[in-house]
């Protein structure tokens, strides 16, 4: 069902209020080259076809279905929130900012303001905008990554199944990976024109992450563990 998007506005949306807890967090996040580093440390980074466009997009991987979100509530670090996380519910619009009020997100009573009692944009507002910026830069730098990687020819598809302590099996498809095999058989030129650009630190870091598959395995059995005592 397509979303309806309702242009931000003060006199319409004065009240409206950004809860930012108690929210669900996808168990696949879109992710920008930038935020491949820090999202590396605790998840895998995949790419998929939006079903929307059919095109390649990356993201970060937090659970093994839809509404799993393994690392909530786990001990350490606490899990990075992409951009695409924290702009939930808000859109570009040519050059206006546009809203899914039906987002669960907005409330009338709870969380933070998006306007001060003068009308002018609260903080959390401000915040809105800056990563709306972020995310906009980021997605184009990203898409011109992934192109590049398709142009060598460096993308496969990897097919992920586990077995977990309870007997279940979990296969995710539709996943590609960067091919770590591709990228040793670059001839020089290439891979010093891919360096030079920042894509071949980005490869390397999508296929480090892949080690993080594992590691969310073992917290989905350790959950299982838990929730059978």
């Amino acid at each position: 069902m397509a979303r309806e998007l309702e242009l931000l506005d003060l006199e319409a949306h004065r009240t409206l209020r950004v809860r930012t807890s108690g929210l669900e967090t996808p168990h696949f996040v879109q992710v920008v080259a930038a935020e491949f580093s820090t999202a590396a440390t605790r998840c895998p980074i995949l790419l998929t076809k939006s079903a929307e466009t059919g095109q390649f997009y990356a993201g970060a991987m937090y659970g093994f279905r839809p509404g799993e979100n393994l690392l909530q509530e786990t001990a350490g670090p606490a899990p990075y929130r992409p951009l695409d996380l924290e702009r939930q519910g808000f859109f570009i619009s040519g050059e206006n900012i546009a809203i899914d009020r039906e987002n669960p997100r907005f409330s009338d009573r709870e969380g933070q303001p998006l306007f001060e009692a003068d009308g002018t944009p609260a903080e959390r507002l401000r915040q809105v905008q800056k990563i709306l910026g972020q995310l906009k830069n980021g997605v184009e730098e990203t898409d011109r990554f992934i192109q590049a990687m398709l142009e060598h020819r460096l993308i496969e598809p990897i097919d992920i199944s586990l077995r977990f302590d309870d007997g279940e099996t979990v296969t995710l498809q539709g996943l590609y990976t960067i091919s770590l095999d591709s990228l040793g058989e670059l001839d020089d030129g290439a891979a010093l024109a891919l360096f030079r650009r920042g894509y071949l630190q980005l490869a390397y870091c999508m296929i480090d992450s892949l080690k993080q598959v594992s590691a969310l395995a073992h917290l989905r059995n350790h959950r299982l563990a838990i929730n059978s005592d």
